[in-house]
């Protein structure tokens, strides 16, 4: 309960840390289990919440990738970042302006941006779209 209190938490991490500290007795999977009946633990909530937090600095395939290594499944991911609305979602403008001052000037500098915005979590299609119209306001 005091893990949960304090974030939430996926299932699988969730495991993961009560497996460090369980016993051969603890039946780790029942307490899961039990958590997520009562609605204390949801993997959808997790990523709602993740969504949140990270989307001021990563895009949304970095967000998915990050949701996935903790153990959440592609339906959670999609519901929680849904439920997380405008929020939830980067704007690539606005991590963009966070690095750069002003459009590529040669192919050098447009391909430093998009590996930028790539290592974001921005999809190539999203950056080359963007930096040909949206940098250049």
């Amino acid at each position: 309960m005091r893990l949960l209190a304090r974030r939430e938490h996926s299932r699988d991490e969730l495991r993961r840390k009560l497996a460090r500290v369980a016993t051969e007795t603890d039946d780790v999977e029942s307490v899961i289990e039990t958590l997520a009946q009562k609605g204390w633990l949801s993997d959808a909530r997790f990523a709602e919440s993740a969504a949140r937090a990270k989307a001021a600095r990563f895009g949304p395939v970095k967000l998915a990738h990050y949701l996935r290594s903790r153990g959440v499944d592609d339906e959670a991911i999609a519901a929680g970042i849904r439920a997380a609305g405008d929020e939830g979602v980067a704007q690539m403008e606005t991590i963009w302006k966070s690095r750069f001052r002003a459009p590529p000037a040669n192919e050098r500098e447009r391909a430093r941006q998009v590996r930028f915005l790539q290592g974001r979590g921005f999809a190539l299609e999203q950056v080359l779209r963007f930096l040909k119209s949206g940098a250049s306001r």
